[in-house]
């Protein structure tokens, strides 16, 4: 990095400075700038107190096998275009990270479409992402009306409920309570409670604009169940709109990995779009081993080797699982399965539906049997991250 260049922690002005960078990196207003300020580290690249690069930094836990593992979310990440090539996106990322995993973060979670280049930095997509679209109407046909009571209104029931059902999944955030409310204010969000008043099953929010023919445009943002029933009661409650809606817009990974939709539909016009993948990058294997939930009937012990974090080598573990929790020690044997880093983060999420696609993967292993252990580790619970920064 040339010497002329230092990276800090924004102040007032370089703030200022990096919100104007932003809007004219990304060709737009990036109003998360402004929004997630209070809650941000926000790191800023200067050169004679010009601002040239900038980006946010979120210390928030994702759940991993029930567990809150600590993370640093990355964000709004920007190189003014005439600085672009000189790998100046590098040393941001670096600096970006060295306070959060100074706070604790073991883990780093980033939304990207530079997929290539943030792989690169050590970071894997977990899951493929897509954004889903279906008639209205097909919902109302196949859910009919909603089977549980519907109330207007988030509440800090549905929150703590939305906490509860996220700890279900390989990924997703334990949302801080500033949360919410940052969401409704940059979505304009109308959200709606199911179940019982004060013990609800569902929380159901979307965001509406006017269509530019007729009617209107429905997109959801959140769609949380702790049952079928409450599931396909949120269905019903969205093909209710058909009147004034044609199309039930589900935003990208909002809707969970559960085959409602194939199970219900009379006829599956649905229609799915791929979207770039949140990547995943495990920045303490160790710590991250030993702060994961892990299911309580897996027992067993194992030599691994893990790519080093220079890249130019690997070292040996022994990773011991049991009585649902996880250690990873340093140890001489060869390993039994070998894991580049990036594979880490894939089987650590649970990216690795079974040994045939940790295989196809590229994950080295002795035999079939040492890699369907390991790979049973993870895979109690799927990994999604609904979650947008």
């Amino acid at each position: 990095m040339p010497d002329q260049i230092s990276i800090v922690r924004a102040d007032s002005a370089l703030w200022e400075q990096y919100d104007a960078l932003a809007a004219r990196s990304y060709g737009h207003p990036v109003g998360d700038v402004a929004r997630l300020r209070p809650h941000a580290d926000i790191r800023v690249a200067v050169r004679d107190g010009r601002v040239i690069a900038g980006g946010l930094g979120l210390l928030v836990p994702q759940f991993f096998g029930g567990a809150p593992v600590p993370s640093a979310l990355l964000a709004a990440g920007c190189v003014a275009p005439e600085e672009r090539g000189a790998r100046l996106s590098v040393d941001m990322v670096a600096e970006r990270l060295r306070p959060l995993r100074d706070q604790g973060a073991v883990l780093s979670a980033v939304w990207t479409t530079s997929s290539g280049y943030i792989r690169r930095l050590g970071w894997e997509a977990a899951a493929p992402v897509f954004a889903w679209s279906v008639a209205a109407e097909d919902l109302r046909r196949a859910f009919g009306r909603p089977s549980v009571p519907v109330e207007h209104g988030r509440t800090s029931e549905t929150d703590a409920l939305q906490r509860r059902l996220a700890g279900k999944w390989n990924g997703a955030l334990q949302r801080p309570e500033w949360w919410p409310g940052w969401l409704d204010s940059k979505h304009q969000l109308t959200t709606y409670r199911f179940g019982p008043p004060h013990s609800p099953s569902g929380v159901l929010s979307f965001a509406m604009q006017r269509s530019e023919r007729h009617g209107m445009n429905l997109t959801v943002h959140d769609f949380w169940a702790a049952d079928e029933e409450t599931a396909c009661a949120l269905m019903a409650f969205l093909g209710s709109h058909h009147t004034r809606v044609a199309d039930i817009r589900f935003r990208r990974t909002v809707l969970p990995p559960y085959p409602l939709l194939l199970h219900r539909l009379h006829r599956y016009r649905v229609t799915a779009e791929a979207w770039h993948p949140w990547m995943l990058r495990v920045l303490d294997v160790e710590a991250a081993v030993r702060l994961r939930g892990w299911p309580s009937d897996v027992d067993f012990k194992m030599p691994v080797e893990v790519e080093s974090d220079s890249g130019d080598g690997w070292d040996r573990y022994l990773l011991e699982v049991s009585d649902g929790a996880g250690r990873l020690r340093p140890a001489r044997a060869a390993g039994e399965v070998r894991l580049t880093r990036r594979q880490v983060a894939v089987w650590y999420a649970g990216g690795y539906r079974s040994a045939a696609s940790a295989h196809l993967a590229g994950v080295s292993a002795r035999s079939g049997e040492a890699l369907t252990r390991l790979v049973r580790a993870t895979t109690d619970q799927e990994p999604w991250l609904p979650d947008h920064f």
